[in-house]
């Protein structure tokens, strides 16, 4: 077994996603790495597993420093096999990504992108989910490489706390910096196109638009990436909001007979 850094990485666009590659070309030369990804787009899965039918893995290519399975699941399950069946043992870190599309604001909470990197996170390996706001399936990922490796030898030196991983984000085209931010108060409004399919029958497909609450916030996400940023968003698991847990204790819970 090598003694070197095993890094696993996944992404919810699929293997074949330009993404991915240029994943495994930023974290190249770190240490081994172990690429497990969904065979097909597995976009707005967040946390999602499958239950009811087979999970199968297929080898793609093992060479030296570099071993690539395609797994037929959700990118959780990608983990969750990775980290029971595929590796030699626990990762040292875990990549997701690079997203073609950004995962700022709620987003964090429908990615899936997001969700592998937060799996990762809940057994303790140090993870960052990646993503460019450019949703082209040909997206010039040449800058998000430059400074994903960055952020990613900084948590090389520096670690993580337990619990928490990291949301990046990378604007479209030349970045100005690497802004440290917090999450930007937003939320997603869906809207549905009515069609019919060619025998009559009705279906929607969903083709919403995200509502910036505080569009002029310059310390969120949202605003870094709108202004040429890179942002680096420390996200946690606990999603208790302990600030009410004492004014929750002065409730009355007494449920009369």
């Amino acid at each position: 077994m090598s003694d070197k850094p095993i890094i696993l990485v996944t992404n919810d666009d699929g293997l074949n996603a330009k993404g991915i590659k240029a994943l495994v070309a930023m974290v190249k030369g770190f240490g081994d790495i172990y690429v497990v990804a969904p065979n097909r787009s597995n976009s707005g899965k967040s946390n999602s597993i499958t239950v009811e039918v087979p999970i199968r893995i297929k080898k793609v290519r093992d060479e030296e420093n570099l071993h690539i399975y395609s797994c037929k699941g959700t990118p959780v399950d990608c983990v969750k096999l990775a980290l029971n069946k595929i590796l030699p043992r626990t990762p040292d870190f875990l990549v997701s990504g690079i997203n073609h599309g950004a995962n700022t604001s709620v987003s964090v909470l429908y990615s899936g992108t997001m969700g592998a990197t937060i799996e990762g996170c809940l057994n303790g390996i140090p993870s960052i989910g990646y993503s460019l706001n450019d949703f082209s399936a040909d997206a010039d990922f040449s800058q998000c490489i430059k400074y994903g490796r960055k952020i990613f030898a900084n948590l090389l030196e520096k670690g993580l706390e337990r619990s928490v991983c990291l949301n990046v984000n990378f604007p479209k085209g030349d970045i100005n910096g690497i802004r440290v931010c917090r999450q930007a108060d937003g939320r997603w409004k869906e809207e549905f196109d009515h069609r019919q399919d060619p025998f009559g029958g009705d279906y929607y497909w969903l083709t919403g638009y995200f509502k910036n609450a505080e569009p002029n916030a310059e310390e969120t996400d949202e605003w870094a990436i709108n202004n040429g940023y890179a942002s680096v968003v420390p996200t946690k698991i606990d999603m208790t909001a302990h600030q009410l847990v004492e004014d929750l204790k002065t409730w009355d819970y007494e449920v009369e007979d």
